[in-house]
């Protein structure tokens, strides 16, 4: 019923709550535990704060228009939105997500499809943050500067 997806405790899946296939949900969903979802959620799906063992299984038949985010995430239907995972995402075989996935540690399977971007967790934090500008710079008031950066550029 609940397939062979893996989970973080003990190699056990753990559901604490199931959306049944015939289940549509308009709305955010909320959740800590496992959560498995065989039905359609049309809005976001967001781990509770502080909930560190939050798994999103995503059944194959199953689908989610919306962000995700939680510690894990396993995905094995159709997704439409973003993924932010905390600690795993996981792509099997069946696997049809269009969008954005932010991620630590990735493992996709050979047939799963991705249209979008694979991030890592670290790269976004190793970028440095923009440099403010000389409020002069701002206001245009410094136009010898302007003209020796573009002298030296030339």
């Amino acid at each position: 019923m609940f397939g062979s997806n893996k989970s973080n405790r003990d190699g056990h899946l753990v559901v604490d709550a199931l959306i049944g296939a015939q289940v549509v949900i308009r709305g955010d969903v909320e959740f800590s535990g496992g959560l498995y979802v065989e039905g359609t959620i049309l809005g976001k799906v967001i781990a509770q704060d502080g909930a560190t063992n939050a798994t999103l299984t995503l059944a194959e038949q199953g689908s989610i228009e919306g962000e995700i985010r939680a510690h894990v995430v396993v995905l094995s239907g159709r997704l439409d939105g973003d993924v932010h995972a905390s600690e795993r995402v996981e792509l099997t075989p069946s696997a049809r997500v269009t969008g954005n996935i932010h991620y630590q540690v990735v493992e996709m399977n050979a047939g799963a499809q991705l249209t979008g971007r694979l991030i890592h967790g670290a790269a976004q934090m190793a970028l440095p943050p923009p440099a403010e500008e000389p409020a002069a710079v701002k206001d245009g008031k410094d136009g010898n500067a302007r003209r020796k950066l573009a002298d030296a550029m030339a």
